[in-house]
Formats: C-alpha cells, sequence, structure tokens
C-alpha cells in the first residue's frame, strides 16, 4: 500500500487538510491520504474525517523537552510539529508522501510514489533561505546569497547540488513539508534516539531531518513543494503552469484571514479559496452537518 499522508492534531487545521484531500482527488491521485490524528483532535473533527472516507490513524505526540524549546517561543505553532515523524513508523505502508495541512495539489504528482530511494534516503524540496521578512529568530546565513532557489534561473532548472567543501550551508537544508519516505520503525526509532539528544534547532522536525540524513536526501524540484513566498521572491524561477503542490508556508493560513489585496500572495489563496469552495460544493449535498463543523473554522470575511 501507498498513501499521502497528514497529521492534524486540531480542528483549526481541519478545513486545510480537507482541502489537501480534495485537492488530491482533483488532479486524479489514485492514493488516498490518511490522517495521523492525535489526542487533541476533537470529536467532531474526526465525525468529519470518518464522513469523508478517510481513514485515521490515531498516534501519541511527540514532545521532546526542554532542550528543544527555543523555537516554541519564537513560534509556538512548530509546538506540534514534532509528532509528523510518527510518519516514518507506518511500516504497513510501502511507500509514504508526508504532507503538510496547508497545502494544495494543483497537478497530479503520483510519480512521487513510484520513485526510486535507495535504502534510508528520502526525497524533499529545498528551503527558502531569503528570510524576506528579517525574522530575527532565524540563521544568520539565511541570505538571498545563500538561498538554494537563488541558483534555480527558471521553472524547468534542477536544483543546485550540495558539496560539503564549496555550497553554503542552507543548500542542505530541506522543507518538510513534503516528504518522500520509506516507512521503518528501526529508521523511525534511530531518527527520535537522535531527536532525544538534541542540541538546538531554528525549525523542528525539518533541521532534525536534514541533520538525520545528511548527504541522504535527494532534492525536488520546487514545484512539488511550491513555498508560496517563492512567487514573490524569486520569479525567475516560478511559473504557475508548473506548481504540482503549492504550500501556505508562515503563521498566516489563507483559512485564517480572507484578504484582497490584489499582491501576489493573494492570488495563491484564492487557489485555496477555490479549491474550498469546491469542497463546500460537494459536502454540502453528502454531509450538511460536517460542512457546518468546517465552516465554523475558517474566516469568510475579506
Amino acid at each position: 500500500m501507498k498513501a499521502w499522508v497528514a497529521l492534524l492534531s486540531k480542528a483549526s487545521y481541519l478545513a486545510g487538510f480537507l482541502v489537501v484531500d480534495h485537492s488530491l482527488k482533483a488532479v486524479g491521485s489514485k492514493y488516498p491520504l490518511v490522517a495521523m490524528a492525535t489526542e487533541t483532535l476533537e470529536d467532531d473533527a474526526r465525525r468529519v474525517l470518518r464522513c469523508r472516507g478517510i481513514r485515521v490513524i490515531n498516534i501519541g505526540s511527540i514532545r521532546p523537552g526542554s532542550r528543544c524549546e527555543a523555537f516554541d517561543k519564537a513560534d509556538g505553532r512548530f509546538a506540534d510539529t514534532w509528532t509528523k515523524l510518527r510518519t516514518f513508523e507506518l511500516e504497513e505502508y510501502e511507500r509514504v508522501v508526508m504532507l503538510d495541512a496547508d497545502m494544495v495539489v494543483r497537478r497530479n504528482m503520483d510519480e512521487l510514489m513510484e520513485m526510486e530511494l535507495a535504502n534510508g534516503e528520502i526525497a524533499a524540496a529545498h528551503v527558502c533561505a531569503c528570510n524576506p521578512r528579517k525574522r530575527p529568530q532565524y540563521p544568520p546565513d539565511w541570505i538571498p546569497a545563500n538561498c538554494p532557489h537563488t541558483a534555480v534561473p527558471t521553472a524547468h532548472s534542477p536544483p543546485p547540488a550540495y558539496s560539503p567543501s564549496s555550497s553554503p550551508r542552507p543548500y542542505a537544508q530541506l522543507n518538510s513539508g513534503l516528504v518522500v519516505l520509506t516507512p521503518s520503525r528501526a529508521l523511525a526509532a534511530a531518527i527520535l534516539a537522535r531527536l532525544s539528544g538534541t542540541r538546538h534547532y531554528y525549525f523542528p522536525d525539518q533541521d532534525l531531518l536534514a541533520e538525520h540524513f545528511h548527504g541522504r536526501w535527494r532534492a525536488l524540484p520546487w514545484y512539488y513543494n511550491a513555498l508560496r513566498t517563492l512567487r514573490a521572491i524569486h520569479p525567475s524561477m516560478w511559473e504557475d503552469e508548473e506548481v504540482r503542490c503549492v504550500h501556505y508556508i508562515l503563521a498566516d493560513k489563507p483559512w485564517m484571514e480572507r484578504g484582497n489585496k490584489g499582491d501576489v500572495a493573494d492570488v495563491l489563496n484564492e487557489w485555496w479559496w477555490d479549491m474550498f469552495q469546491e469542497l463546500g460544493e460537494s459536502m454540502c449535498l453528502s454531509d450538511p452537518e460536517g460542512w457546518d463543523i468546517v465552516r465554523g473554522t475558517v474566516a469568510w470575511e475579506e
């Protein structure tokens, strides 16, 4: 079996998760989206998932302790993301693509389920190290000159190769919004063992994964995990038609505040809202009570 898998720990991300599910179906993916749910996920949200025919796997949260508290103080939304590492434990699946719940799939990308991975290897797209909002908690070497995407001149150019002796450090860093992996409990145990002895990470799971798989992760093209900031920061690389999956990074998710400023970010936000409207049309027919629950988790005002 193969599956897309996303973590869902609270109802405030239910709309995002369901949009991922609906968009995968809209592009004709032949693989299901599975929810990894923690004990904090509300009963109403679980009811909606059941009615949508989405499999729910109950998992325990991962909390690494005080040694990893720095990122929580800077950005508390990261507190749950360590739990994504449970994806590596799902041995009943021969291949899993781990997704975040703040995405929209724009083109079929089932080929990720078929790509070859060496034993103990993963695949992911690079981080964007430009830090356009000048966040002081971000790494000091996160500047445009060091960004892996700066080295990608066109939409069809391959991601840059990494050389330990000559590449900027961010060339070895991945974004964990989309990760192609082969589940293994032994591998999961090794990752969690590394977490138990961690020092400090600027970002939680993705820094850990970049460290654990250093030299053993394959760089995917940007368009499999098209960070929404790339459209403005790297316009020569970005092409709307090439995007397989757009990732709404940062705290201001589309469903939390609907704006209409006409900027490039709002174009991408409307992609999300268009898919959400399609979801609503489907749910109004199949599960109107569930749709009322989902509607209650989003901001409708412009």
